[in-house]
This record gives structure tokens, C-alpha cells and sequence, in this order.
């Protein structure tokens, strides 16, 4: 399969999305509609299927072409179907730029933030939080346009003038559940594995860490991350040699400290408004 993905889908500059019955394509350059898809882009990357080359070539097109900084949109498909010839099925059936047909389907957003953080890019996995969270200062200060409840949420946010960067369908917890995910797991870095737990967070530039109380059964664990020079996790004083952190209910209280290198910021990339990246050294 990985083969074949690679052979077929791969379309000079990102994935195809996907193949009609008669064999054309879709998700394509050569498309008028729907050229880019932006789950063929964060699945590469989250599926471990793409090459590394190939797979950061992707979420650079992805970028380019559907993140909106000005509407604050993460789009999952540009062009949207509008009057081509091309018959994708009920999506088609929503107004160019509404929810599936080119508006941000907010599922595939937290995707996109996912595969950043996969590639250790801290600079725009959290761009792209801080542009999705519903609860953050970038749709704060985008209230009027956005309208809809901003502690929730939105399983969309339409794409296109006149209401673009307005939210849609509201306590979508199929979102907030893949937004708990990225949080948690991509951006804070816990994976729990069995009886392990692994702490390989990415933390934004300019943040002091996080503190986190864990609790195992009767046992409780104090874990405190920090920005450091090197990469390291220690339980109650004693380096382990990795990131596992091997979870014991010994009743006991237990003390863990984790730092980890920050990446510092990049240049700035075509594309991204700087108020984002002043928003988040705040």
C-alpha cells in the first residue's frame, strides 16, 4: 500500500485525495475544484507512510494553499465545487465554502496541528491552535465575525466571503475530543503505552512548562516539565535513560522532572500573519 501511495497518489507537490470509478482524479493540480485536500497532506505525516522529504513538501503546500491567517480558517479543500463537472457526491450539495465544500471542517484542522507537531514544527502546530481554539485571543479578537459560542468546539468554520470566519455547527465533540488529543498528546507530549507513560512534549517558544499531578491507581505522580539545553527525564532524583516512565501503584508519592530542547522560532514564512506569533509570545 505504502508503495502504491507513493507511485500514484503523489501529485508533484502534495497527495491526491482520491480516484472516481472512471479513473480521474481528485485533489489534483490539474483539478479546477477541490486541487488540494488537506487530509492527504496531515495523514501522510500522521501515518508514517510518507517519506520525509515528500511528507514535509506536503504540509508546506498545505499551508500555502488552505491556512487562512486573515479569516483565522484552516480549510479542508480549495477550490470548493461550485459548477464543474465534477461529481464528488452530497458535499457538492453545500455552498462553496461551507462546512465540507472548502470551509474548515475542524476535524481535519487539529489534524493538520497534529502532523506539524509529528514533524517537531512547535512554531506552527501551535500557530495552528492558537488559530482553531475557541477560547484563545485570535478568535477573541474575531468575535463579530466568528458569532458562535467561544467555549465550544465548531465542527466548522465557513471559508469564503460574505461569512468567512464564521463559526458553524457547535458542541462537536467529535472535535473536541481530536482537540483534546492534539493538546494532550501532540503538544503537551503524553502518551500513555501499557504501563508506560512517555512525556515528549513540544512546548512553544517562551513558555515556562507545565506542571501536571498523574495519578495511577492509589499513586500519585508530580511531573513538572521544563525548557532546557538537553533532553531528559528523572523519577525522584534518578536519570532514566529514556522517556518512558514506568508507572508503579506503590501508593507512594512520586516526583518527576522532564526538560526538553525548544526549537526557536523560524524566520517568517509567506503566509502567516505576525499578530499570530505576537498573540502566542503573549
Amino acid at each position: 500500500l505504502q508503495a502504491s501511495l507513493e507511485e500514484h497518489a503523489w501529485d508533484g507537490s502534495w497527495y491526491r485525495r482520491a480516484w472516481f470509478d472512471d479513473g480521474q482524479v481528485l485533489g489534483s493540480a490539474n483539478n479546477d475544484e477541490c486541487r488540494i485536500d488537506s487530509i492527504s497532506q496531515s495523514w501522510s505525516v500522521l501515518s508514517g507512510a510518507a517519506s520525509q522529504t515528500r511528507r514535509r513538501t506536503a504540509m508546506a503546500s498545505f499551508e500555502q494553499h488552505l491556512v487562512r491567517p486573515d479569516t483565522g480558517a484552516v480549510l479542508l479543500l480549495d477550490p470548493p465545487f461550485d459548477a464543474g463537472s465534477l461529481e464528488p457526491g452530497y458535499i457538492k450539495g453545500y455552498v462553496p465554502g461551507v462546512r465540507e465544500n472548502g470551509g474548515q471542517y475542524t476535524h481535519a484542522a487539529v489534524w493538520a496541528g497534529m502532523a506539524f507537531a509529528e514533524l517537531g514544527d512547535n512554531v506552527r502546530a501551535w500557530r495552528l491552535l492558537n488559530m482553531i481554539n475557541p477560547a484563545g485571543n485570535e478568535i477573541a479578537s474575531r468575535i463579530e465575525t466568528y458569532k458562535v459560542e467561544p467555549y465550544v468546539m465548531a465542527a466548522d468554520v465557513y471559508g469564503t466571503p460574505p461569512h468567512a470566519g464564521r463559526g458553524g455547527w457547535t458542541w462537536y465533540t467529535g472535535s473536541a475530543g481530536w482537540m483534546y488529543r492534539f493538546i494532550v498528546e501532540s503538544l503537551l507530549g503524553l502518551q500513555r503505552v501499557g504501563t508506560s507513560l512517555h512525556i515528549v512534549p513540544l512546548l512553544a517558544q517562551g513558555w515556562p512548562g507545565y506542571t501536571l499531578r498523574y495519578r495511577h491507581g492509589e499513586t500519585n505522580y508530580h511531573i513538572n516539565v521544563r525548557p532546557g539545553t538537553t533532553t531528559s527525564t528523572t523519577l525522584d532524583g534518578e536519570l532514566l535513560g529514556n522517556d518512558a516512565l514506568e508507572l508503579l501503584d506503590d501508593g507512594k508519592e512520586h516526583q518527576v522532572l522532564v526538560t526538553c530542547q525548544v526549537k526557536a522560532l523560524q524566520p517568517e514564512t509567506p503566509g502567516w500573519d505576525r499578530t499570530v506569533e505576537a498573540d502566542l509570545e503573549r
